[in-house]
């Protein structure tokens, strides 16, 4: 069986990957790794968490022991779609280069420009970025790419997929065009292949799965749940608490809405999680990520930016709460889990109105993936929840205060009984109103002490006017008519 010292790898480096408990490349690495070091183009096709990252790390720490960067001149540059995963780079020189006296520059957004500076002015044998941040730092005029000798294109699919490549083509008219370039992705799209076509030149193709499959360690499930989002949350509750070999999962959402939303619920209802979407800072996603493979949270709701590459050795389970628009999505998403050999398990929450995502998820993976407990035509009558009832109950008190009465073909405005009615046992008797005779204000009394027989004339009179309006309705008042607009005006004036 073939070791990392039958592929030509320099003594520093097998001495730091002995260190780090690895004896046999995977496949990817042992097709990869020989082609690189011949300064071979290679175009790397594998599903996600087969050591895709060492691939190219590897034969370029054998590659950068002879030479010297100069300042502000990259010897190497490596091309990332998230910051998440350019830090998961610079990790991993940073274990399998410990015996090299290289410098590694990190350039990615959520950091100030001045550190990133004096990174650049020392040289960098080694930049690792993500396509917006370079190109800021090549308009300031802090970068120099002439000088670099190997492009590496990491997780190419998801570069077309952040709408990348118009920055990916600018910086590659920077470099030389006689660059050797490494391009990896884990699926091959037509549109990616095009890409790869214009990039490489007579490139090595190692394609160790199928594109666009998935790794046969994990166990694929479907869950067949109601739409509403509280009903998906009752079911991704009772989902995780059924698991028995639940270490740590990650929890995948399509928007970066329902991250927090989901978040908000399983904290209320005592899981430990943490949120990590493209919104937060990068010191809150950075520490998020340490907290969650430090075994410090057990789960972790996410929107997509962490779907792609991150190396997460000992995730036991995903959970989709959302099936993915995109198809390629759910191969990354699912990748998280079952890694490097172990066993793993993924669950899709499905609703009737996922059915043709679900569609073109088995058709991209070209396999039938199996129910938990029945498929949606076994889901129960949806219940109402608190949170329903409550919405509802707010509902009822709005239009109640709208004075919403379709059904009153009495009158525009129905007064409460007591207004107009003296309730005796056995009857309701109504007040007649009393026809006017005299149009002029009544007179008597002004100087007078209160009559209270006048006083209940003109509570009837008010009642009167408040209900039975014989005249037009005033337009835009509605069912709450003031009873000063239902006096009538004095023609004398």
């Amino acid at each position: 069986m073939t070791t990392f010292a039958d592929l030509g790898l320099s003594q520093k480096v097998l001495s730091a990957v002995t260190d780090a408990g690895y004896i046999h490349p995977t496949p990817i690495q042992a097709g990869a790794i020989p082609h690189a070091l011949q300064r071979r183009d290679i175009l790397g096709i594998a599903q996600t968490g087969t050591g895709k990252t060492a691939s190219f790390v590897l034969p370029m720490l054998t590659l950068l022991e002879k030479g010297r960067a100069r300042a502000r001149m990259p010897r190497t540059l490596i091309l990332e779609p998230t910051r998440e995963l350019a830090a998961q780079v610079a990790e991993n020189f940073e274990k399998y280069g410990k015996n090299h006296k290289l410098n590694v520059a990190l350039l990615i957004g959520g950091v100030s420009f001045e550190e990133q500076d004096r990174k650049l002015e020392r040289g960098a044998d080694v930049l690792i970025c993500t396509p917006g941040r370079l190109l800021d730092h090549c308009e300031r005029g802090k970068l120099l790419m002439t000088g670099v000798e190997v492009l590496v294109i990491d997780e190419a699919d998801r570069m077309l997929d952040m709408g990348f490549i118009p920055d990916i083509e600018r910086i590659a008219k920077m470099i030389p065009f006689t660059r050797q370039t490494l391009f990896f992705s884990a699926t091959m799209p037509p549109e990616i292949q095009k890409l790869a076509d214009r990039f490489l030149q007579n490139p090595e193709r190692i394609e160790v799965a199928k594109p666009s499959s998935t790794a046969l360690t994990v166990t694929q499930r479907l869950v067949a749940s109601h739409h509403k989002d509280y009903e998906k949350r009752a079911t991704l509750r009772d989902l995780i608490r059924a698991q028995a070999d639940l270490k740590n999962g990650i929890i995948f959402c399509n928007r970066k809405r329902d991250v927090a939303d989901l978040f908000r619920s399983l904290e209320r209802h005592g899981f430990s999680v943490g949120a990590l979407h493209g919104d937060m800072d990068q010191r809150s996603r950075t520490t998020m990520l340490a907290n969650f493979k430090d075994n410090n949270i057990t789960l972790l709701v996410a929107s997509d930016v962490a779907a792609r590459g991150l190396d997460i050795p000992d995730v036991s389970h995903v959970f989709n709460f959302d099936v993915p628009i995109h198809a390629e999505d759910y191969v990354h998403r699912i990748g998280r889990t079952g890694r490097a050999g172990r066993s793993g398990a993924a669950f899709t929450l499905v609703t009737r109105n996922d059915t043709k995502f679900l569609d073109a998820i088995e058709k991209l993976t070209s396999q039938k993936i199996e129910w938990l407990n029945g498929d949606l035509s076994a889901l129960p009558a949806p219940a109402e929840s608190h949170d329903e009832n409550r919405g509802k109950r707010g509902r009822d008190k709005g239009k109640e205060r709208r004075g919403s009465h379709k059904s009153d073909t009495r009158s525009a405005y129905t007064p409460k009984t007591e207004e107009i009615a003296i309730v005796e046992p056995a009857k309701v008797e109504v007040v007649a109103p009393e026809r006017k005779t005299d149009k002029r204000p009544h007179q008597s009394n002004r100087n007078n002490r209160p009559n209270p027989a006048n006083d209940d004339h003109r509570e009837r009179r008010r009642n009167h006017h408040r209900d039975h309006d014989d005249g037009p309705t005033p337009v835009g008042f509605g069912d709450d008519i003031p009873a000063f607009m239902l006096i009538v005006a004095n023609a004398k004036g």
